[in-house]
């Protein structure tokens, strides 16, 4: 086994560095909700994630509305972005009330996902 030369080792934390910058969380987690009715995708911020516990996104979602009975989110649909570019964005707060039978899910966008607004 030949030892990696100095030059190579100092640099590589450095090329770790770079790749985690590049790689950025998006600043919202999509969900798709599919109850017996309709089904609709929300976003929640890091933020609102982390004040619903641990654990994987649906998880959290499915305990709040156990313990609660509701939980509050922003509804995304796919619109234009003020550039004309296609994108995902907000329309509105809305409640997701517990029902008996419904489907959590992340929901992988293909398109940017716009920030809810401030």
């Amino acid at each position: 086994m030949h030892p990696i030369p100095r030059r190579v080792a100092a640099s590589l934390p450095l090329a770790g560095l770079a790749s985690t910058a590049g790689a950025q969380t998006p600043a919202v987690q999509l969900f798709r909700i599919v109850s017996q009715r309709d089904e609709v995708i929300i976003g929640l911020t890091e933020a609102e994630l982390d004040s619903l516990g641990t654990g994987p996104g649906v998880e959290r979602i499915a305990r709040r509305l156990v313990a609660e009975g509701q939980i509050t989110a922003w509804r995304y649909i796919v619109g234009r972005a003020p550039d004309g570019s296609t994108r995902f964005g907000t329309t509105a707060r809305v409640a997701i009330m517990r029902q008996d039978s419904y489907r959590i899910e992340p929901y992988s966008a293909a398109l940017p996902v716009a920030p809810p607004p401030g």
